[in-house]
Order: C-alpha cells, then sequence, then structure tokens
C-alpha cells in the first residue's frame, strides 16, 4: 500500500500533461472524460488508503519514498508523500470534492472555446494541492503551496481577453506573494533552529528536547507561518484577494473555496500544532485575527448584491471560524469545520452556477427572484447549504460550527475564550441573515429578469444537478461523523484524528462542561433563527424596510457596501506610493544614474578604440614611428633608471 500514495497525485497531473500537451487536438469529449477520471480515480486510490489506514490502529501511517531530493550536509529532504489521519481527511476532501467540481465543470464549460486549457489548470491545481496535503516535508509542502497559487492566477484570469478578470488573478497571485514571503522566513528560522523540515523528525526533535526552542523564537517562527496562513486562506489582512477571484468560471470558484487553495492555511497551522501550542501569544493572535475576519467579512456579506460575492465574503467568514478553532487548541474542530464547509460551500457556488448559467450569465440577485418555479433542483439544493451554513440541525454545519463555539467558550486559554464565542455567536447571526437575504431574493418572489432572460432560464443539465444533489447529500449526513456525546454521540471524527494533534483539555469540569454545553447550543439555535427570522421578514414580508435602512443610514450602508474601502486604503497606502517610487526610479535613478554610467562607459570606449584606431590604419609610417617612438621611452627609462 506504501507504494501507491504517491499516485494520488500523480493522476491529476497526468491528466493536466496530456490536455495540456494535446488537448486542443482531442475532441472535447475525451478532455472532458480525461480531465473527469482521472481526479475521480485519484479519489478511489484515496478511499483505498484509507480503509488501510484504519487496519492499522490510531498509530497508523502510510508513507510512500520516491527519491532523496536535496542534500546539503545534515540538511536533507526527501521526496515523501504521507498519509496518515489528518492527510486522509484531506486527500479524501479535496479528490472527492474536486472531483465533483470537475464533473460539473463538464456541463459548465461545455462550450468555452478554451475547454481543454480550462481542464488542464484544473488538473494542475489538485495535483498541487494534494502535494500540498501529503508532504511530509515543510519544502514538499511549499512546493503545493506554491502551486496551488500559480493555478489560482491562471484560473481567476481564465479569461484574460477581459482586463479586469487578468488584473484579478493579478492581484490574487502578489497578495499571496506576501504572505509567501511570511512563510518562508518561517522555515528559514525553523532550519536554523530545529535543523529539520521533516514534520515528524520536527516533532520527535521538540519533544526529546523541550528546550530546543525557546518561547521567543517559537512565537517568531509561527508567527511568520500565520503570516502565510493569512495570504493562502484570506484572513485578516491579506483577504483583499478573495473576493475578486470571483472572476474566473464558477466551477473554479467553488474548487477554490471549498476545496483546496483556501482551506491551505488552516491545515498548515493544524499539521502543525506540536509547534503552535509552544507559542500561547501566537495561539491567542491567531483565535483573534480569525474571529474578528468572520465578523468583519460577515458584516460586508450583508450588503453585496453579486451571488458570487455574497458567496465570497462568507467563505472568507467562515475561514475565520477555522482559524478560532485552531487559535484556540481546538485543531480537530477546525479540520471538521474545513470538511463540512466544504460539501456546503462547493454546493453553493455551484449552486449559484446553475443560476448563473441559467440567468444568461446576470449574477446580481437583485435582477433574479421567482427562480423556485424553473429550477427546482437547484431551489432544493441550494435551501439545504444555506440551512447547513446557518448552523441549523441536524445538517453538518450545526455540528462543526457549534463545536467550535464551544471549543472557544472553553478553552484552556481562560476567559479570552468568552469573547472569541461572543464574536462567533454574532457572526453565526449574521451569516444566517445575509445567507438567507441572498436565498429570498433570488429564489422566492416573482421574477425581476428582463422579458428576454426570463425566455431562457432553466433547469441545469444533468451532469450539473446530479453533482448537486450529492453534494446536498453530503451537506446532510456529513456532520454526523462528529456528533458530540451531549447529543448522544462519540465524535468519531475528534478520536480519529487524536493521535496527530496535542489535547489541551478545557477550563471547565465533566459536569459543569454539561450544563454550559447545553445553554451555548440553545443559544447558538437562537441565533441561526434569529438571522433566518430578519431575512425573511426584511425580504419577503416587509420588503420596504431594506429600503428605508439604506435611505435613512445611506452613508453606513454605503461603507459596508464599498467592503469598508479597505482596497482603497491599501491603494493609498502602499500601491500609489510605491508606484510614485517606481516611478522616481524609473524616470531619475534608472534612465539617469544607471543608464548614464553605461553611456559614460560606452562612450569612453568608443573615444579610446576612436585613439587606437588611428593607430592600426596600415600605414607603414605611422608603425615606423609608433617604433620609434616606443625605442626612444624605453631608452630614456633606462638612462634614467641608472642614474
Amino acid at each position: 500500500m506504501d507504494n501507491v500514495i504517491w499516485i494520488i497525485p500523480l493522476l491529476p497531473l497526468v491528466g493536466f500533461l496530456i490536455n495540456g500537451l494535446v488537448g486542443r487536438r482531442l475532441p472535447d469529449r475525451l478532455v472532458a472524460i480525461i480531465g473527469v477520471s482521472l481526479p475521480v480515480a485519484s479519489f478511489f486510490i484515496a478511499v483505498w488508503s484509507f480503509l488501510e489506514l484504519l487496519k492499522l490502529g490510531d498509530e497508523g501511517v502510510l508513507t510512500s519514498t520516491l527519491y532523496t531530493w536535496i542534500v546539503s550536509g545534515d540538511f536533507v529532504v526527501n521526496l515523501t508523500f504521507r498519509f496518515d489521519q489528518l492527510s486522509a481527511v484531506m486527500a479524501l476532501v479535496v479528490s472527492g470534492v474536486g472531483s465533483a467540481i470537475h464533473l460539473y465543470s463538464a456541463g459548465y464549460m461545455h462550450d468555452d472555446k478554451s475547454f481543454s486549457r480550462y481542464f488542464s489548470y484544473l488538473n494542475l491545481f489538485l495535483f498541487s494541492m494534494l502535494v500540498l496535503v501529503l508532504a511530509e516535508d515543510l519544502v514538499l509542502l511549499f512546493l503545493g503551496w506554491e502551486g496551488v497559487g500559480l493555478c489560482s492566477y491562471l484560473l481567476i484570469g481564465f479569461w484574460f481577453d477581459d482586463m479586469e478578470n487578468a488584473k484579478a488573478g493579478k492581484k490574487a497571485f502578489i497578495v499571496n506573494r506576501i504572505g509567501d514571503l511570511g512563510f518562508f522566513v518561517g522555515m528559514a528560522l525553523i532550519v536554523i533552529t530545529i535543523g529539520t523540515l521533516n514534520v515528524p523528525e520536527m516533532k520527535n526533535l521538540l519533544e526529546a528536547n523541550p528546550g530546543l526552542l525557546t518561547a521567543g523564537m517559537a512565537t517568531a517562527i509561527t508567527l511568520f507561518l500565520f503570516v502565510g496562513a493569512t495570504g493562502k486562506s484570506a484572513q485578516i489582512p491579506l483577504y483583499i484577494w478573495l473576493p475578486d477571484a470571483m472572476a474566473g468560471p464558477t466551477p473554479v470558484s467553488a474548487l477554490i473555496h471549498a476545496a483546496t487553495m483556501v482551506t491551505a492555511g488552516v491545515y498548515m497551522i493544524a499539521r502543525l500544532g506540536f509547534l503552535y501550542v509552544l507559542s500561547p501569544t501566537t495561539m491567542i493572535i491567531v483565535a483573534l485575527i480569525g474571529s474578528l475576519t468572520a465578523l468583519y467579512a460577515a458584516t460586508i456579506g450583508m450588503a453585496q448584491n453579486d451571488i458570487k460575492k455574497v458567496l465570497a465574503y462568507s467563505t472568507i467568514s467562515q475561514l475565520g471560524y477555522m482559524f478560532m478553532a485552531v487559535g484556540v487548541g481546538a485543531f480537530a474542530s477546525g479540520i471538521f469545520h474545513l470538511m463540512t464547509h466544504a460539501f456546503f460551500k462547493a454546493l453553493l457556488f455551484l449552486g449559484a452556477g446553475s443560476v448563473i448559467h441559467a440567468m444568461s450569465g446576470e449574477q446580481d440577485i437583485r435582477n433574479m427572484g421567482g427562480l423556485r418555479k424553473k429550477m427546482p433542483i437547484t431551489f432544493w439544493t441550494f435551501l439545504v447549504a444555506t440551512l447547513t451554513i446557518s448552523g441549523i440541525p441536524p445538517l453538518a454545519g450545526f455540528f462543526s460550527k457549534d463545536e467550535i463555539l464551544w471549543k472557544a467558550f472553553s478553552t484552556h486559554l481562560g476567559s479570552i475564550g468568552i469573547l472569541f464565542w461572543a464574536i462567533g455567536l454574532l457572526s453565526a447571526v449574521i451569516t444566517a441573515f445575509y445567507m438567507f437575504r441572498l436565498f429570498f431574493v433570488a429564489f422566492t418572489g416573482e421574477s425581476r429578469a428582463s422579458e428576454d432572460v426570463k425566455k431562457h432560464i432553466h433547469e441545469s443539465p444533468f451532469s450539473m444537478t446530479s453533482v448537486l444533489i450529492l453534494l446536498g447529500i453530503f451537506s446532510v449526513i456529513g456532520g454526523f461523523i462528529g456528533v458530540p456525546e451531549l447529543l448522544g454521540g462519540s465524535n468519531h471524527f475528534e478520536h480519529f484524528l487524536a493521535p496527530i494533534f496535542p489535547h489541551l483539555g478545557s477550563r471547565f469540569d465533566a459536569h459543569s462542561a454539561h450544563t454550559w454545553e447545553i445553554i451555548l447550543l440553545a443559544l447558538s439555535l437562537v441565533a441561526a433563527a434569529s438571522g433566518i427570522f430578519l431575512a425573511y421578514l426584511m425580504y419577503v414580508k416587509k420588503t420596504d424596510i431594506p429600503k428605508v435602512f439604506v435611505k435613512k443610514y445611506n452613508a453606513l450602508y454605503q461603507l459596508v457596501y464599498d467592503k469598508y474601502r479597505i482596497d482603497e486604503l491599501y491603494g493609498a497606502i502602499f500601491i500609489r506610493p510605491f508606484f510614485v517610487l517606481g516611478v522616481i526610479f524609473s524616470s531619475i535613478v534608472d534612465s539617469w544614474i544607471i543608464d548614464g554610467i553605461v553611456r559614460i562607459v560606452t562612450m569612453a570606449t568608443a573615444k579610446l578604440g576612436r585613439l587606437f584606431m588611428s593607430f592600426q590604419g596600415g600605414d607603414v609610417r605611422v608603425y615606423g614611428r609608433v617604433l620609434l617612438g616606443g625605442l626612444l621611452l624605453i631608452l630614456i627609462i633606462v638612462v634614467f633608471g641608472r642614474v
């Protein structure tokens, strides 16, 4: 079994190579078969590997070492893939949800002129993410990390003929380079202090030598790594690229938001949880940034009208919950929400794609309405996903989000956890509100589309709706593997991941924990119900309320609608000053100093060349004079030298 682990990422790579090199000469049907079947095969190998892993017990692990990649003195990097409990969950989520999105893409992109290029990029994206989650060494992980960054650039700017799409891809690439610099510095500090980037070796060395890292160095390393996570997983302050990532095809948005790139930061922190627990300062910062991001992005989502932009901010917000979880030491809860989020967020984006497909490209929810009648499958599956993200039991999102809120409240970090819980609860109210605002405006009431668009509204083809139904089923049942003891379960998911993560405990004893968990569970349900009721009241029963609010508080509404103008702030603080600096260097330093030095050197060389050229004209008389002059010069030197 160890020898097949490497095939999991290999198969999507093969699809990338085939469609990338010869896809233009193949019929679209064959391109789709290659592009979809290889990720599906990868998923089945991941399932097989998972079943083999279960046979090995709690401490079991499958590894596959292909060759020694880098050797520099005592520093060695092997190209090794590792399949343990954490990477098993991630591989199943990435390959499973990724395969579903590939299948959906076959119908959604069927008439695109760059069909083969699309599938080659999509396969490369899946390959990069699988390398990232299966890597045993941080160097190999970083290769996948950079790979998903490259693929996001290629796919966000897929329709690069449109300048806005090209700019969005470039923005994602540049912002992630900022975060990646932090990640790289963190890795360099690990090499200097620990001496290896092999994750199991790092863990063993730290356990055997508790004093190997000082508290300050542990904080520095983990904070630099966290900078990389904020870029890749779109957290404050490097979240600004993700809303613009909607420029790409909708299945790309689903892949980025649900199964690949944005989950990388959460996974990295969870994988290095043994390192993060050495710095309580970093843990608090991670949880604080996560909770603030969850609230901040949720408020922006309330005012957006583009269906994909609403979902983009919901992704940023849900990622905030995951970071809150890993920040308070609830690593398994963060990964649990990552998994359930993959199901319902993929469903939401693909449902949005179904709507956009039916609406002839329209994305403004104000121009929709009444879609329930003509798109019943999309309607019901979108409703399931909306209920799931809102935290309604017994759907998957309820179990994972409630687990995070409970872990934040009961964290070993102390009373600061109550702050994280309160922010998370408020974010849950807002999430339920803006998601049902989207749902009610788009699917209920009367259609507000133009007459021409109304004629073409129809349910999506089976290749798309079948994926919606499949993801809808997993959104319903996916949470049952993590049912807590309070509700009669045993949280199989947390127990499965227990060998990977450090156990930090709770500040409550068993009896008081049980009481508090019941209270918090009730408050979570009230929060979700309140958000849904408020959305129903404002967008179904009394639709004049939003108009009155916007008119009365227009300045506040405009600020939120403009995303608090953070992009403009970054432009004023960073982009324009650096642009001015670039102009100065281009027009003065480069043109006058750098080019001036080059011009002086070339002019001096040319003048010397012309001077020496006069002595090399082929005239014997000139040669004679030069020879005579040289002899006289030698004679003078000899005479005066003796004196």
